[in-house]
């Protein structure tokens, strides 16, 4: 000890709390005054390697002048502030000198040595790299003891939660020479072989099998050959969890006094284990008598309705707990909901056993139901693009109106089919018992919602260029107010389509335009779209475009829509008017027969859709996860030839021109009727998991059987179901794993049927870019007439794919997908090779 009297003031550091303890001072010659107030006259520092003085005092919060005592709070919490700092591994106090009331310290501190670098051996550099990067082992923290333990404990577990369950990890430190008070720290890592499950063996169990309860197990699994989907691992975390499964599995029969006696790990002498459970399994219970409490808005039988459990019936906790405060799902069928759902929204329902007999148990269903709850105010926030009343308009929740659990989760899906916003749209509802009133605020976030789409290739021995935009939340009301050009005027919903086409052979322009809300006041909506294409003869043999042979589509269509109140909200009727003149210029258009070639002349078609529709699906319309959409339409053209009584018998030995003559006559104005039929539903089968069911089926008829089928309206099925500018009102129909519309024959078909199902599986919700992986089955087939119909008659496939929806290109794609069966040959026979494997790019759209 040095000649200046110590005052020993010594701490103890214990999981980063330090506890200050009051020591007899050991005078030196340096008499103090225990308990006395002194004047601080100055500090000094000692021990230090890379800090300065300046800097310990500033830690300390110790300031020149200030009153202090010995030993004091003050002295106390400057230490606590030094150990928080972790920067030093010890800190002692010395007494160096009184003069009168004024007293000198001195700390005497040890640093923390600093980390300079780690290498990790063992295993492979990038693993390595992955696991400082975990660890957060960065250059420049402190290493302490704590950080060793916890270092070699986290490095440890990291390889056991992976089956390994004999790593080794060693941990050692090293003085640096390179700089001051600097350390390198060397790992390594013996994780040894991966330990398997060899047996897990059951014990006490007779209600449930033993491969039940293993089935019940789904992290902790045996061995055996050929299991690839499932890993044998033993992890404890997740054995504790299948362990709970396993009694949730009892519970679920009405053993709920089911318990595990024991579990034992035992070891093999090929390096496996052995997983030993002993049950014990008691009796099995039933529901007693079912009493409601406190309910006065619904009477017994309307809540034993909703709760579905009749006396005797097996005793299963988790359906009594999904009944009473739901499952989890959005339409979930529960009596908290139905409260919810009707105003009250402080009520609360809870069951209780309130008494056990033999092997019954007696239920009381307590129910607290208050006063309804009316909404105060509704907003929206996070939308920076989209006009507040595109929202409002599209809510089910109104200030005013009763409280409602299922019109909130109708808003969030109806905020998501807008296809403007990210699909997890936040309710934030905030109640007023007081007052028996709610705030509801629906926080949203915008995403891109218009579409680029540039595209070259190369075609038919042409280039082929594409552009196209898509404008889904524009604001024609806004397009002169320069002020509003970001880059264009947007935020009213409204959609604005504008696409070029051009190629050697063929040019193609549309534009289209749809107001959801015409008014303003009500769902009715709006479209508009004019396109027209021109397309020119190719002569194969010499490779040259004839311009003065050209087939010309013009077109127009205006359409009305309107959303229903019955049979419910979700249905939808559109009608639409629209007319086409196909004009042929020297061209060679088949309308009939092989030999019914028509070289010059105007067809035209004028007809009436009306579709009646209904969409449930939702939340989002990239993704859906529940819900169905069908719809049945018709369109039909004026029949013509029943109102003229005109004949169309073909005139006998006609010259070339009489017989143009007679084609484009018989032609000039289209007939026909077109119905189809189309649904599809969707299944949360486990979070992210959907499974899609789809069927589709149509039918094209005509008139007068004298006319024949019109040349236009055809189905075309097979392939990718992308239409590629065609305008003749022809319906392409996807059925992957074929060649593009080649089920159908060369001029289409009048019938056509399609059933699907499909797995979907969400790798990213995103708002920058939506992934999803897909399994398929489909099938279906195309017909020419009603006496080749047979609905058993499929073309099947199968396949795997992907879907990536990025907010400014819309949706791509790849499938690739397998046809079993052999397609139609192009002269009417049967091809006996398999369609075989195809590849499928998706651009734009959704099977």
């Amino acid at each position: 000890m040095n000649k200046n009297s110590l005052l020993a003031i010594f701490f103890i550091l214990a999981f980063n709390i330090v506890k200050a303890q009051e020591l007899p001072v050991k005078s030196n010659n340096i008499p103090y005054e225990k308990g006395k107030e002194y004047v601080l006259g100055g500090i000094t520092v000692t021990g230090l390697q890379k800090f300065d003085e300046q800097t310990v005092r500033v830690y300390t919060g110790l300031i020149n002048g200030q009153v202090i005592k010995l030993p004091g709070d003050k002295l106390t919490s400057a230490i606590k502030k030094l150990y928080s700092s972790k920067q030093f591994s010890d800190v002692d106090v010395y007494l160096s000198k009184i003069d009168g009331n004024t007293v000198y310290l001195r700390f005497n501190v040890t640093e923390l040595p600093k980390l300079n670098k780690i290498t990790i051996t063992g295993v492979g550099k990038s693993k390595a790299n992955d696991l400082k990067k975990e660890a957060e082992l960065k250059r420049g923290i402190m290493v302490t003891e704590n950080l060793i333990v916890t270092t070699r404990n986290y490095f440890k577990k990291k390889f056991t939660d992976k089956g390994f369950l004999k790593t080794k990890v060693a941990l050692d430190t090293k003085k640096d020479t390179s700089d001051i008070n600097t350390v390198d720290m060397f790992v390594h890592i013996d994780k040894g072989d991966r330990i398997k499950i060899k047996d897990i063996v059951f014990k006490g169990n007779k209600a449930l099998s033993s491969s039940k309860l293993r089935r019940k197990m789904k992290k902790t699994k045996e061995k055996f050959f050929g299991r690839f989907w499932k890993a044998s691992k033993y992890i404890q975390d997740d054995y504790n969890k299948d362990l709970k499964s396993v009694l949730d599995a009892y519970s679920e029969l009405g053993y709920r006094d089911a318990r595990i006696l024991s579990d034992e790990l035992t070891w093999n002498t090929d390096n496996t284990i052995n997983l030993e459970i002993e049950l014990e399994e008691g009796r099995q219970y039933r529901f007693a008598d079912i009493v409601f409490i406190g309910n006065k808005k619904y009477t017994d039988e309307q809540l034993n309705s909703f709760l579905k459990i009749d006396k005797g019936d097996i005793y299963n906790s988790k359906v009594l707990k999904e009944r009473i405060s739901g499952d989890g799902t959005p339409d979930s069928q529960d009596l908290q909901t139905l409260y919810h759902n009707n105003g009250y929204l402080f009520s609360s329902v809870n069951a209780v056993e309130t008494k056990v007999k033999n092997d019954s148990i007696t239920v009381e269903v307590r129910i607290r139901e208050d006063e309804p709850a009316t909404i105060r105010k509704v907003t929206v926030s996070g939308n920076n693009k989209t006009n507040d009343h595109v929202i409002f308009r599209e809510l089910h929740v109104k200030p005013g109106s009763l409280f409602s659990r299922q019109n909130i989760i109708r808003s969030i899906r109806e905020i998501g089919q807008l296809g403007f916003f990210d699909a997890n749209v936040v309710p934030d509802v905030k109640p007023d018992y007081q007052n028996k009133t709610a705030d509801i605020n629906f926080a949203v976030t915008e995403k891109g919602s218009s579409q680029i789409e540039l595209q070259g290739g190369y075609g038919g021995n042409s280039f082929i260029g594409t552009l196209g935009l898509s404008f889904n939340n524009f604001s024609i009301r806004n397009i002169f107010n320069r002020k509003t050009y970001k880059p264009l005027p947007m935020g009213d919903g409204q959609s604005l389509s504008l696409r070029l086409q051009v190629s050697r052979t063929y040019e193609t322009y549309s534009f289209s335009f749809t107001e959801p809300w015409l008014g303003g006041k009500r769902p009715q909506s709006l479209s508009v779209s004019v396109y027209l294409s021109n397309q020119y003869r190719y002569d194969y043999q010499t490779n040259k475009v004839d311009r003065n042979q050209s087939l010309q589509i013009l077109g127009s269509t205006i359409g009305l829509g309107k959303r229903l109140q019955w049979p419910d909200d979700y249905f939808s009727l559109s009608q639409n008017i629209s007319y086409q003149r196909i004009k042929l210029n020297n061209y060679g258009y088949r309308v009939g027969s092989s030999t019914d070639i028509l070289n010059y002349g105007d067809l035209n078609n004028l007809s009436y859709t009306v579709a009646l529709s209904r969409n449930s699906a939702g939340p989002s319309l990239i993704f859906p996860t529940y819900g169905s959409t069908f719809s049945i339409k018709a369109k039909a053209t004026f029949p013509y030839s029943l109102v003229k009584k005109q004949n169309y018998t073909e005139p006998t030995n006609p010259t070339s021109q009489e017989r143009q003559d007679y084609l484009a006559d018989k032609y000039k104005w289209l007939e026909y009727y077109k119905l189809s039929a189309k649904g599809k539903w969707y299944v949360s089968l486990a979070k992210k998991l959907v499974l899609m069911s789809n069927f589709e089926v149509g039918y094209l008829g005509t008139y007068n059987n004298e006319l024949g089928l019109t040349p236009v309206e055809r189905f075309f099925v097979g392939g990718d179901g992308l239409s590629q500018g065609q305008l003749d009102g022809r319906e392409t129909i996807g059925l992957r794993g074929y060649q593009n519309n080649r089920i159908s024959s060369i001029d289409g078909g009048a019938i056509y049927n399609k059933f699907q199902l499909e797995l979907r599986y969400s790798i990213s919700d995103k708002p920058s870019a939506s992934i999803y992986t897909l399994a398929f089955l489909e099938a279906g087939n195309s017909y020419d007439n009603f006496s080749s119909f047979n609905p058993f008659n499929l073309k099947r496939s199968a396949g795997v794919g992907v879907r990536i929806f990025m907010p400014a290109f819309g949706l791509l794609g790849i499938d690739f997908a397998h046809g079993f069966d052999a397609l139609p040959g192009l002269d009417g026979g049967i091809n006996p090779q398999k369609s075989g494997w195809q590849t499928h790019f998706i651009i734009g759209r959704q099977f």
